[in-house]
């Protein structure tokens, strides 16, 4: 199993990683860690690459999984092990996990400076340009307090959008402009969805922002893609109070 740990500010008692398709038990189109129980990936497979996750990070408590349906619901994180419809999920409790699922789509960190509460976000574009960011930072006081980290997602020469996405984040943010360039196919563009992201959450008083150097999908032995594949795994994005 290969994990990739935030690199960020965040307090030493903060524990971020995203999970990467290496190891696990899926075969075929999802072959490796796939964590993802809604992609019809044998559910046997799914629930040993979830355990084998749960071993690896030492939880304490059952994981916070999600029912993710591209909206900006928030909810906090229960160790009832029961499954939540939210995109976004918070804790300020010692050793209870949050979850995203990803594979193309932007998973987003958030710390407060005191290491006393975490929160992680899945932001497709659609979550994105309706808030789902702004919507998770709102259960910390002080949004210039918070340190964020831009997990693994689909990078800009990857994602081809229509002018109609381009429309409507410029329509909510003229800056958003800059995240986009033109694509060599007539009427669609390029969007960097780690810039627009880093605009909303600035907009928002986040001013400490890393992440955002990966490719979900030219990364190809690291990552699932759905945009790449169709078919395909998840990756998860963890974080936690230790």
């Amino acid at each position: 199993m290969k994990l990739i740990a935030a690199d960020w500010s965040a307090p030493k008692n903060i524990r971020a990683i995203t999970t990467t398709r290496l190891g696990g038990y899926s075969v075929g189109p999802y072959a490796g860690l796939n964590l993802g129980d809604h992609v019809d990936d044998a559910p046997k497979s799914v629930i040993k690459n979830r355990r084998q996750l749960v071993q690896k990070l030492d939880l304490i408590k059952p994981p916070q999984w999600l029912n993710q349906v591209h909206g900006t619901e928030v909810i906090k994180a229960a160790g009832d092990g029961k499954t939540k419809q939210a995109d976004a999920c918070w804790t300020d409790e010692k050793g209870q996990s949050c979850i995203v699922m990803t594979a193309d789509c932007l998973p987003v960190f958030y710390a407060d400076q005191q290491g006393s509460r975490v929160a992680v976000a899945h932001a497709g574009w659609r979550g994105l340009a309706d808030g789902v960011l702004e919507q998770t930072l709102k259960v910390f006081p002080d949004p210039s307090k918070v340190v964020v980290w831009l997990g693994p997602a689909i990078g800009q020469q990857a994602f081809e959008v229509g002018n109609e996405v381009r429309e409507q984040f410029c329509d909510l943010l003229a800056e958003s402009a800059v995240a986009f360039v033109p694509s060599v196919n007539q009427g669609k563009w390029l969007a960097d969805i780690y810039q627009l992201a880093r605009l909303r959450l600035n907009r928002a008083g986040v001013s400490e922002i890393s992440g955002g150097s990966h490719c979900t999908a030219t990364e190809s032995e690291l990552f699932y893609s759905y945009r790449r594949d169709g078919v395909t795994g998840r990756m998860a994005s963890v974080i936690w109070i230790s």
